[in-house]
């Protein structure tokens, strides 16, 4: 396997093309800029990379090796030499159910020896919950996340051998003689009760233990209630089916004072267990150790890809320290592999040790490629 990246600015455009470009079979590009929505820019990425399956999406924060950019484009090529990637694609519409949209995109990738699914998804217009369920279908790995765009919340894009679009969802599908392994890892902590989401619909929490849910967490939150809802980013619930399965992380996004609700980045099941969390900067950069311990090939010190997919609002609260949680995934993974990837509104991945694909908040979720 041969991989390059490769950076576009405002001011400088593309940097120094690699010279495998034309022979390329996949490039992945993550940004932070207008100009990723233009048709121009694919036009520009498909004559450097003319045999290439190219996707990409937008960002809240773009990943290079250790570093995180914003305002710019991290394109990374790969030229994949035993295994094959294949690409489906697949825009939310009005009529159409992300559950459906799933389970189709798996079904055009399906062959006896796919391996895994890596998904980039528009992160506002899709459920990312249904569209997990979806992709289970096939009982193959998936993994991925939900496009950014920056703190801003206002439109996400999905680029897929065609102009960046909204509503879109592209699955990259390996096969053949290719390693891939994932690691999915959080770090926050529980605290306070569990308690049961009593009225909830989708991703709207209304009551919990039947207390109006906004004044559940006004109560738990103390003097930083009154900076929610982004306060909220230090306080996300953790929610279970029952006592025997592991918690799901949910983000909250915002409050409706007069419905004394909570909308969270995921749907939240009413009958769910729940509590709350908080944050340990420590905890957090060590699980995104163990997400990359999780990830690491079974033969060491081959040339290989760390696609990383991390949550926005892990960058908002860990702050200066976030490259830090990078460096450990470098560290871990060692120098033969190259790290690229994007802070999301939402990661698509198993819990190490099963298969079902789940949609998490607040994660640090990483996917290794090797040949």
């Amino acid at each position: 396997m041969q991989i390059s990246q490769l950076r576009w600015s405002a001011n400088r455009g593309w940097s120094e093309v690699p010279g495998f470009a034309t022979e390329a079979n996949l490039v992945l590009v993550f940004a932070d800029t207008e100009f990723f929505q233009t048709a121009l820019c694919y036009q520009q990425l498909r004559e450097i990379f003319p045999q290439a399956h190219i996707a990409g999406c937008s960002s809240s924060g773009s990943v290079s090796g250790v570093q995180i950019s914003d305002g710019d484009m991290v394109a990374t090529a790969l030229k994949v030499e035993h295994g094959r990637v294949r690409m489906a694609v697949a825009d939310m519409t009005a009529e159409a159910v992300a559950a459906d949209l799933g389970i189709r995109l798996m079904s055009e990738l399906s062959e006896p020896d796919l391996r895994h699914v890596f998904v980039l998804s528009d992160g506002l217009q899709i459920n990312g919950s249904s569209l997990a369920q979806g992709l289970n279908h096939a009982d193959i790995p998936v993994t991925g996340g939900l496009a950014g765009d920056g703190t801003r919340f206002g439109n996400t894009w999905v680029m897929a051998d065609a102009p960046a679009k909204i509503g879109r969802v592209a699955a990259l599908g390996f096969l053949g003689d290719i390693s891939v392994k994932s690691g999915c890892f959080a770090g926050w902590e529980d605290f306070g009760t569990e308690r049961i989401i009593t009225k909830a619909v989708g991703n709207v929490v209304y009551e919990i233990d039947n207390e109006p849910a906004l004044d559940l967490y006004k109560k738990y939150l103390g003097e930083q209630a009154r900076d929610l809802p982004g306060s909220g980013l230090r306080f996300p619930l953790s929610i279970r089916a029952n006592n025997h399965e592991q918690p799901l992380i949910r983000t909250l996004l915002a409050m409706d004072e007069a419905a004394r609700s909570l909308t969270f980045a995921g749907d939240v099941p009413q009958g769910y267990l729940c509590k709350l969390m908080r944050t340990n900067l420590d905890n957090l950069i060590a699980n995104a150790g163990l997400a990359a311990e999780a990830a690491q090939p079974a033969i060491a010190a081959v040339t290989g890809l760390c696609l990383v997919v991390s949550c926005v609002g892990r960058r908002l609260v860990m702050g200066q320290l976030t490259e830090d949680e990078l460096e450990i995934v470098s560290n871990r993974l060692g120098e033969s592999t190259v790290i690229t990837g994007f802070y999301s509104y939402g990661e698509l991945a198993p819990f190490s040790n099963l298969l079902q694909c789940q949609l998490h908040n607040q994660t640090m979720t990483l996917t290794t490629v090797y040949e």
